[in-house]
């Protein structure tokens, strides 16, 4: 098992920025790729960013692309989500997900999920 625990989040006014944290434990080692994704009131929770826990390759939805910054501290094992210039669509339950094998985007192919942290932007 792996367990994940999100922090960072907040309210913020438009522009600004935050930074998320996922902190994993248990079974850290089984972990191929981390991936944050969002769900906003009302809608579907979405893709948002992912890394390869070894050769840190990541890969951007478009809304995050040239704003959002997904890093990773093996030692540490926590995955950051360095959000700036931040719209008020950005507002959603951020969530820090790992997947043990082969991934993508789909969050069926992710195996454990954090309890997520509430993002908020006001205009």
């Amino acid at each position: 098992q792996v367990q994940l625990v999100e922090s960072g989040g907040g309210l913020v006014q438009a522009g600004g920025s935050l930074r998320l944290s996922c902190a994993a434990s248990g079974r850290t080692f089984s972990i191929d790729t981390m991936g944050w994704f969002r769900q906003a009131p009302g809608k579907e929770r979405e893709f948002v960013a992912r890394i390869t826990w070894s050769a840190g390759i990541t890969d951007y939805a478009d809304s995050g692309k040239g704003r959002f910054t997904i890093s990773r501290d093996n030692a540490k094992k926590t995955v950051y989500l360095q959000m700036n210039s931040l719209k008020p669509e950005d507002t959603s339950v951020y969530f820090c997900a790992a997947a043990t094998g082969f991934s993508g985007r789909r969050q069926a192919s992710y195996d454990y999920w954090g309890q997520g942290t509430q993002v908020a932007v006001s205009s």
